[in-house]
């Protein structure tokens, strides 16, 4: 027993000086503590969160803008691929159409000259097809670069509104 009280007579000192040495360091913090903090320094973080939050949403709302002139171009572009396609698959239904109908035709044909001329027949109506097609498909294409330049311009004209 007295070993433990020798031990801790021995460790007080040892404390003691620890407690010292660290006072200083205590006392600093105790000030710390207590340090107020000017309204100044005050105002100007509140600003800096003020201006911050307002900064993110306008960011997020010209993203949402982005976002929106992007999915509007890409709709189009979906949809004006979709009218393409179903018109060449009608081009090539007519086609076909009229091809089983010429042979037809020409398997009426009774002699050598009304063949001829049910074939010349067919050449020509298919030359006006082919033409009209091709008039169509110019102005066609021509519109299609017409909308989309104005959608482009359209689109980032919303966006950099601000």
């Amino acid at each position: 027993m007295s070993d433990e009280s020798n031990t801790a007579a021995d460790t007080s000192p040892v404390l003691d000086g620890v407690k010292q040495a660290f006072a200083p360091v205590s006392e600093a913090f105790k000030n710390l503590q207590n340090l107020q903090v000017p309204d100044a320094t005050r105002d100007f973080f509140k600003r800096t969160a003020t201006n911050g939050k307002e900064r993110t949403a306008d960011l997020h709302t010209n993203a949402e803008k982005v976002t929106t002139a992007i999915e509007t171009a890409v709709t189009s572009q979906v949809a004006e691929a979709a009218k393409l396609t179903r018109s060449i698959q009608e081009a090539f239904f007519q086609d076909a159409d009229a091809f089983f109908s010429g042979i037809d035709r020409l398997a009426s044909a009774k002699s050598l000259n009304e063949a001829v001329q049910i074939q010349s027949d067919l050449l020509r109506s298919h030359s006006e097809v082919l033409m009209a097609r091709a008039k169509h498909s110019t102005d066609y294409v021509g519109k299609l670069f017409t909308d989309g330049a104005k959608t482009a311009q359209d689109n980032f004209s919303r966006i950099y509104s601000r």
